[in-house]
């Protein structure tokens, strides 16, 4: 599967974080129903592994990742249990080559000039820009996307509906990530239609950005 194919259409990754199998698969359902089909299941419980391998067997109009993945174990462990690719903060190199000698996407965290080069030398040429926010947001965007022509990047961190457009109209951004899909009072609450509507919004901004109806 071409992750980043599906990315072009969709270029919104949300993030999915529950300690409970069955909120993972109710808040990715309404991700899914509001047209975001691409989701992170963050490694940043106890029991993201179940959450993960949930949402991968049950939710099969969704295609999930995971996130929040620190090391080569964690990262086969995501690969056993179902991720379709795999998100890190930062950029590991026993992360990228578990992934790489398993066939999954890997999408590692860059920050500096540096990291965007070190990812490239490892034969990546799609890369998380975190936190986007702080390492520059959009200027700092096109300024490396002009050394690094190849390279297209997926910011996360700082990105919500309010600048979500400015970050699309950067030719070399694939995707955006954010948790501002799946608030938690919202998940804790178990107000599903919320996250549908902050889907369709997402998506509606996303289209609206890319020049499409």
């Amino acid at each position: 599967m071409n992750i980043s194919k599906v990315l072009e259409s969709v270029p919104v990754v949300p993030l999915v974080q529950a300690d409970d199998p069955a909120v993972a698969i109710d808040v990715s359902r309404a991700l899914a129903a509001g047209g975001l089909t691409v989701a992170e299941v963050v490694f940043r419980t106890d029991r993201a592994l179940d959450c993960l391998r949930a949402v991968a067997d049950d939710v099969p109009e969704m295609i999930a990742g995971a996130g929040t993945v620190l090391s080569a174990e964690q990262a086969q462990q995501a690969i056993d249990h179902g991720a379709k690719f795999v998100v890190s903060p930062g950029l590991d190199d026993g992360v990228v080559r578990t992934c790489q000698d398993a066939g999954v996407p890997v999408y590692p965290g860059t920050y500096t000039p540096s990291d965007i080069q070190h990812a490239f030398n490892l034969g990546l040429d799609v890369v998380k820009f975190f936190p986007a926010s702080i390492a520059g947001g959009i200027p700092a965007l096109k300024a490396v996307a002009g050394v690094f022509r190849t390279m297209r990047f997926m910011p996360t961190g700082g990105v919500s509906a309010a600048n979500l457009a400015e970050f699309l109209a950067v030719p070399s951004v694939l995707a955006c990530g954010g948790s501002w899909l799946t608030p938690a009072d919202a998940v804790a609450a178990g107000d599903f239609q919320k996250i549908t509507a902050l889907a369709e919004e997402a998506i509606a901004i996303a289209r609206s950005a890319r020049g499409e109806k």
